[in-house]
């Protein structure tokens, strides 16, 4: 009796899960489905799911009307620099805090995390105008400090939280062994902490490839990464319904492919010293 209720409670939560899991993927695949459609078919009332004429002519005029590999490119470009440059100063910060900790780190650590709290049209002002006098509006050096500069507080928030999983009497071993601040950090921390970081990585690529306040407000064309390429698809005259949808569907496809392949060793890396 027990084991059928068992069976029973399991089939109803794997369905609820694949239930869910329907509901957050099924707007992506409409979009997917729009993109074969006309722009006549992608307004229709009620709209046809698969009954449909299909076509691949909206992404032929997404190709021939927009430079889609430079889009790409600058997108790669921004997500995956600004990643870098945040490990740079959240790795040291994070392991200040996790391993020497202050009266005020834990205050710190909630001013940052309340950064993220305020609109960013209320940045909005002054930054574009000192991006304007120091001449890097429209720039991907300018971009990636933003970008950096924008997800810094939940690199290390994550990478705090990792590093205070992996036992401190480790550290102090390679410091009595003649370890340098240096080598503690890049050959006995990060090694230990590498699902962590790897985690971490992956979230920033994604946060940065899809941030769009910004990217649309102090870029035109040189550093335009593909958000701008997706709003380019909205125009005084209307919204382009089948376009746009073949339009976000080539600029998700990279970061969807690359959250697929990944997915255990985000998994793996967001429950890193879960269980102990």
């Amino acid at each position: 009796m027990a084991r059928a209720h068992s069976v029973q409670r399991k089939t109803v939560t794997t369905a609820a899960c694949w239930l869910v899991g329907f509901i957050i993927f099924f707007p992506i695949l409409w979009m997917g489905i729009t993109s074969f459609k006309t722009e006549l078919e992608a307004v229709n009332i009620p709209p046809t799911f698969l009954a449909f004429d299909w076509t691949i002519e909206n992404y032929e005029v997404v190709q021939e009307r927009s430079n889609y590999l430079r889009f790409v490119g600058n997108s790669i470009l921004l997500s995956v620099g600004s990643t870098l440059v945040g490990l740079l100063f959240a790795i040291p910060a994070a392991w200040a805090m996790a391993f020497s900790p202050g009266k005020r780190t834990k205050d710190l650590l909630l001013w940052m995390l309340s950064t993220k709290m305020m609109p960013p049209v209320g940045a909005l002002i002054p930054i574009y105008l000192l991006f304007r006098d120091m001449g890097l509006l429209d720039s991907r050096g300018g971009l990636i400090v933003v970008l950096f500069l924008l997800n810094l507080p939940i690199l290390i928030w994550m990478l705090f939280t990792y590093f205070k999983e992996i036992p401190g009497e480790i550290l102090e071993a390679a410091r009595m062994d003649g370890a340098t601040l240096w080598r503690e950090i890049v050959y006995v921390l990060t090694p230990m902490a590498i699902p962590g970081i790897a985690s971490t990585v992956l979230l920033n690529i994604i946060l940065a490839w899809n941030e769009a306040f910004w990217t649309l407000n102090l870029t035109t064309s040189d550093a335009a990464p593909l958000t701008v390429f997706i709003a380019s698809y909205s125009s005084p005259e209307g919204l382009f319904w089948a376009k746009l949808s073949a339009a976000s569907t080539l600029a998700i496809a990279p970061i969807l492919v690359l959250g697929w392949f990944s997915q255990k060793q985000l998994v793996r890396g967001l429950t890193f010293g879960a269980v102990k």
